[in-house]
């Protein structure tokens, strides 16, 4: 059983784009947005990707996480069954210190919307803390992205 333990943030400025070392374009839709066992399907440019997350933890920062890698076509088949909403959005990595930030930049209905995430191997595991990076919104299930499916930060 995979744990996944990650805190989550809100961004402050663009400054983090002119360290970002990769950027992909993410499509995902969810199949379950129950918490105990949301199903996302997902496409990263010319990959899909079928993920079940568990519920989180008290705090929100630890969840079991279940991927695997399927065809493009099975996605986008998914995709067409899926619950109604999509989450489009392009997907920046930074390195910060010896962590990865995942930061994603949301578009269509959740444009405005930027959301950075770091993985950790503990939950108190120390991290340096980027000047763009702000407010912390791990555990606050609107930043989610099957809640922000179903109410859209333009909603807000």
């Amino acid at each position: 059983m995979a744990q996944e333990i990650e805190r989550k943030f809100l961004v402050i400025n663009n400054d983090f784009k002119k360290d970002s070392f990769n950027k992909t374009k993410i499509v995902q839709g969810f199949l379950s947005t129950v918490p105990e066992r949301t199903v996302r399907i997902r496409i990263k440019e010319n990959k899909g990707f079928i993920t079940v997350k568990g519920i989180g933890n008290k705090s929100g920062t630890t969840r079991y996480e279940w991927e695997k890698e399927i065809s493009i076509e099975d996605a986008t088949d998914l995709l067409k069954i899926s619950e109604p909403g999509v989450i489009d959005k392009t997907r920046f990595n930074i390195k910060s210190g010896k962590h990865i930030f995942e930061i994603d930049e949301f578009y269509g209905e959740n444009e405005g919307l930027i959301v950075a995430e770091v993985e950790l191997n503990a939950e108190d595991e120390y991290f340096e803390k980027p000047s763009w990076l702000g407010e912390e919104v791990t555990g606050q299930a609107k930043y989610y992205n099957s809640m922000l499916m179903k109410n859209p930060f333009k909603n807000w």
